[in-house]
């Protein structure tokens, strides 16, 4: 699907695949495609850090309402990590606050370590991170000196995978469920085969449906603005994760009047955290609803006609 011209007053709507450059946050890059698309309503799904690069999925215009649903999708990496060298952020932007001698790493040992970490686990966030603490974000207490308690979170690590490319280094492919912080994992790593570690490189190659071959640079993204297109992917194929419904034309106007009872039509939900997408014949994406216990179903979103 190609984007209207920039500037023409039309709405963009979809989810832009970004390959975020090195050195740049997610809310710079957000900054540039909004500058660059001229339009209001820009957000980013899953922040990835200055020093990493690789997909980073925006939501342009409608399909900003569907970022709590997109957000829940797991997410896969490639990257680096360094053996014998621990840092304050865990990784290699931080200060160096211990080294240690890395020796031969038996490959049964790797092995053991990495079963470790594999799986449903409780991971604590790092005090270098966006988690908030009574509304402050953790990164600025980190920044000046106070450290304080965090609770760990479930999370889960479908795939850790390394290969040894030198003696202190580790090649890495990681597939996790949202929340996941990969500095952690490294660090735990690093623990577990008493070399200590930090993340050196982090490249994120998928999220969700989103894979990052289908990304554009953005520069690129500046560039096909400029010339007009861009191509973004639709709310109701970003949403294919979800169910869907196809509803009647009379069914669809009754949700966009935001007719709860409408829901009705819809049957009992098949179990009680389902999300199901609505779609109009065509394939053009409705409204979004969930499960709502007794009630059936609530509407979540409604998309403008």
């Amino acid at each position: 699907m190609s984007a209207p011209r920039a500037g023409t007053g039309r709405s963009i709507d979809g989810i832009l695949l970004v390959d975020k450059p090195e050195g740049l946050t997610s809310a710079a890059v957000v900054a540039r495609v909004k500058r660059a698309l001229r339009v209001a309503k820009v957000g980013h799904l899953g922040t990835l850090d200055p020093f990493a690069t690789g997909l980073l999925p925006l939501c342009l215009g409608e399909a900003t309402k569907l970022a709590r649903f997109l957000a829940a999708e797991d997410k896969r990496y490639v990257g680096e990590i360094a053996l014998g060298v621990t840092t304050d952020t865990l990784d290699r932007t931080g200060t160096v606050v211990e080294t240690r001698t890395v020796g031969t790493l038996a490959p049964g040992a790797i092995a053991a370590a990495l079963a470790r970490l594999r799986g449903p686990l409780r991971q604590t966030p790092p005090m270098y991170s966006a988690v908030k603490r009574d509304g402050v974000p953790l990164y600025r207490l980190a920044r000046s000196g106070h450290e304080v308690e965090r609770v760990a979170r479930a999370i889960e690590v479908t795939a850790f995978d390394v290969a040894v490319t030198a003696p202190d280094r580790l090649a890495f492919a990681v597939g996790c469920s949202k929340g996941t912080y990969v500095r952690v994992l490294a660090q735990d790593l690093g623990a577990l085969l008493g070399t200590g570690a930090h993340l050196h490189a982090l490249r994120r190659t998928g999220f969700g449906p989103f894979a990052l071959a289908d990304a554009v640079s953005l520069a690129h993204v500046e560039e096909l603005a400029a010339r007009g297109t861009l191509p973004v992917v639709s709310p109701s194929a970003a949403m294919t994760g979800y169910r869907a419904v196809v509803a009647d034309p009379a069914l669809v106007t009754a949700i966009r009047q935001g007719r709860q009872q409408a829901l009705r039509a819809l049957g009992t939900p098949r179990s009680a955290a389902e999300v199901v997408r609505i779609e109009t014949g065509d394939g053009a994406l409705v409204a979004v609803v969930e499960a709502a216990g007794e009630e059936g179903w609530r509407l979540a979103r409604v998309m403008a006609s």
